[in-house]
């Protein structure tokens, strides 16, 4: 059972009562994350998500965890480029004290200047180790090829400059604008007393309110064409190609999914029979989409030998070409839509990814996605609406890249990829 309703202050709260279990997942979801930011404050959004552990006016650091470790729940917090959400998973008894605990965090956090510069070192570290990891420098690599300097391309974490920068006032203003009922979520899912839930929630966040506020906007970003390359001393070559994709909230992305699912989704698509199991070129290579407010990207990733970089870049444009030109059967279509379904239902096993579920998509589209209505448009998804996505999507091509690892040739990896393709020659594909 479902219910959405929203509090005078503004904050929307979906609640979706599962009978059956004896746990509760609560998330407060804060509509802002580094999208939000500008290269003075970048990271600031991630930085205030460790500082609201750190103490309140009613509990310290230890107090907080401790308040939900010692009755066996589990309490933890994510950034992300559009959203921050705080979360608690307990028995079904303990709601009334994770609301509590969230909302002491929210509300009353003191960030401390002693504390804000010791959380400056964790910081830094947690960003030394992204750095460390080549995929994730990768990623942010992308964004900037993908979408140039708009903020969407900042970094969730910051650079280690901008965290050294932020002070204590800069962060409460941030806090006191942006952290507002107005911008905010509260999901809760799993077994609770219906009956109770609003008068609990106005308990304790009925009177959460600013009186500077900035509403969340976003810009309109324009897909680029654009190749980047960052040198690591490292044996692998990691490649991400982009293509168009679809924004937050756009029903197309049911037949996108099907697609991407059959062209690198896993060890039975397109691209994993082609470079790992018949080419031998690599251990891992996929497919994937991004869909954030006003723009969307289909990835395409893979790591292997430097030798071998010029190969498997031609191999997948051409197999994106084939993939575009020759389309899909009937029978693909069926059995794509039927794991599409079954990885949906499967993941939302627990209250907590029922819980991340409602919460994203009241927070972003102000609707609650109901598994029965999802489920009937993955079933409602025909050749005809598979060959629109397909021409909005796979068949302008790949756009962009980026590259990381040791130095080669990125000349010539950039001439194939911006030579002709299908999508604007009428020849013949052929694998390769």
């Amino acid at each position: 059972m479902y219910n959405l309703f929203k509090l005078s202050n503004g904050l929307r709260v979906v609640v979706e009562e599962i009978d059956y279990v004896n746990s509760i997942s609560v998330g407060l979801w804060i509509e802002n994350g580094s999208r939000n930011e500008d290269e003075i404050n970048n990271g600031i959004s991630h930085f205030i998500e460790h500082m609201l552990f750190k103490g309140t006016k009613n509990r310290t650091s230890k107090q907080i965890a401790e308040a939900i470790e010692d009755v066996g729940g589990q309490i933890n917090a994510f950034t992300g480029k559009e959203a921050t959400c705080f979360y608690i998973k307990a028995l079904d008894s303990h709601l009334e004290l994770s609301l509590d605990v969230l909302s002491d965090m929210v509300l009353n956090s003191k960030f401390m200047e002693e504390d804000i510069e010791k959380e400056k070192g964790v910081v830094i570290e947690e960003i030394n180790m992204s750095e460390d990891s080549p995929e994730d420098v990768l990623s942010d690599l992308h964004c900037e090829a993908a979408w140039g300097k708009d903020a969407i391309s900042l970094p969730i974490l910051g650079t280690s400059e901008s965290v050294r920068s932020l002070s204590k006032v800069q962060i409460e203003a941030y806090v006191s604008s942006t952290y507002i009922p107005e911008n905010s979520v509260l999901s809760i899912a799993g077994k609770f007393d219906i009956k109770s839930i609003e008068r609990l929630v106005e308990k304790y966040f009925g009177q959460w309110n600013s009186l500077d506020k900035n509403i969340t906007t976003y810009s309109k970003p324009e897909i680029l064409k654009n190749h980047l390359f960052k040198s690591k001393s490292i044996e692998q070559l990691h490649i991400s190609l982009g293509i168009q994709g679809l924004e937050t909230g756009d029903d197309d992305i049911y037949p996108l999914l099907v697609l991407n699912n059959l062209f690198g989704g896993g060890a039975s698509s397109i691209l994993f029979q082609k470079l790992r199991e018949e080419k031998g070129m690599c251990y891992s290579v996929y497919s994937y989409i991004s869909t954030f407010k006003n723009t969307g990207l289909v990835s395409i990733y893979t790591g292997l030998n430097p030798n071998y970089a010029a190969d498997a870049v031609n191999i997948i444009k051409e197999e994106v070409e084939y993939f575009c030109k020759n389309g899909i059967t009937e029978e693909m279509l069926r059995k794509s839509k039927e794991q599409l379904k079954g990885s949906y239902i499967l993941g939302l096993e627990s209250t907590s990814s029922r819980m991340f579920s409602n919460g994203k998509s009241t927070l972003f589209l102000n609707r609650i996605n109901v598994p029965s209505d999802v489920l009937k448009k993955v079933d409602n998804i025909n050749m005809n609406k598979i060959n629109q996505v397909m021409e909005s999507t796979f068949r302008k091509g790949i756009r962009n890249s980026a590259y990381v690892g040791e130095s080669f040739h990125m000349e010539s990896l950039q001439n194939i990829l911006e030579g002709d393709t299908i999508a604007f020659k009428n020849k013949k594909s052929t694998r390769v």
